[in-house]
């Protein structure tokens, strides 16, 4: 069993709400308190929140910076079926919001039939989105720059997060969350994106076709360099063909940080707004 107590407690106090959960997953470079604004929305909403950890992910940044090794080696296949060993473990069937490898693991889990409505917030490619920018091979180049980095943890410089993650805020701003929620990451997960389409056993893949999919949204931020529009934009036709409900929203002005950063709430009422069109919501 890998689920923390941290998350045993929001599980349990899904179940003894009995209201309808939502499931937060976060991605690269981030910890499960970036959603500690969006918890406290949700609930506000009626909705439960259970903001799911990778596998032995430290519980505060500041543990995370004393040990970054305990990242390395995570792969996306073993981050997928420990949010699949949460969701068991609810009473109702969640919705499903993810951000960067977050979105990509929400729409995995989607593919699986686990997830009552999914948003996939700048999601990482997975197999069959085919486009490469320039700007997405720029921001991960301080991984996939060294094929070591696969069995290993790698942590940002300022410069780097700035450029990937913090380009759409000011300088003052960007170094705040920086100092706040940065941490180090594993490598494996992008090399294991970049390779997605010439690697037939990939787990960088989701079922696109499931019927039992639900509704999916896919939410970029129009600024953003690391999942640039063109990126996102591949994975919403994707899952179009899928017979669910699948909607593309972009917002201007926001860069990848968007879920953290003083944008926040907009981006959580967006996406609130449509598991309520859906009708997800108590």
């Amino acid at each position: 069993m890998t689920i923390t107590p941290r998350e045993a407690a929001e599980i349990a106090a899904a179940n003894e709400s009995g209201r309808q959960p939502v499931v937060l997953i976060h991605g690269l470079w981030l910890l499960a308190e970036s959603w500690d604004g969006w918890r406290h929305l949700l609930e506000e909403q009626g909705y439960a929140a259970v903001a799911v950890d990778w596998p032995d992910d430290p519980t505060s940044v500041a543990e995370a910076r004393s040990n970054p090794d305990v990242f390395a080696g995570k792969g996306v296949g073993q981050v997928a079926d420990h949010i699949a060993e949460v969701i068991t473990r609810l009473n109702r069937k969640p919705a499903v919001i993810g951000h960067s490898f977050g979105g990509l693991l929400a729409q995995i889990i989607a593919g699986r039939g686990l997830a009552a409505a999914t948003v996939a917030i700048d999601p990482a490619p997975s197999r069959g989105v085919l486009p490469l920018p320039f700007t997405a091979l720029k921001a991960a180049f301080p991984v996939l720059g060294n094929t070591a980095n696969r069995k290993r943890a790698v942590t940002l410089t300022f410069d780097e997060f700035r450029y990937g993650f913090a380009n759409a805020v000011s300088e003052a701003e960007a170094r705040a969350l920086y100092e706040s929620s940065h941490v180090a990451a594993p490598g494996r997960p992008l090399f294991q994106a970049a390779t997605a389409n010439i690697d037939p056993g990939t787990e960088a893949r989701a079922d696109k076709k499931n019927p039992d999919r639900g509704p999916l949204l896919v939410l970029n931020g129009e600024k953003d360099t690391i999942v640039p529009r063109r990126l996102a934009y591949a994975a919403y036709k994707k899952q179009r063909k899928n017979p669910g409900v699948t909607e593309w929203l972009e917002l201007p002005g926001r860069g990848h940080s968007l879920v953290f950063d003083s944008s926040w709430e907009g981006v959580a009422e967006a996406a609130t707004g449509f598991l309520a069109a859906q009708g997800i919501r108590d």
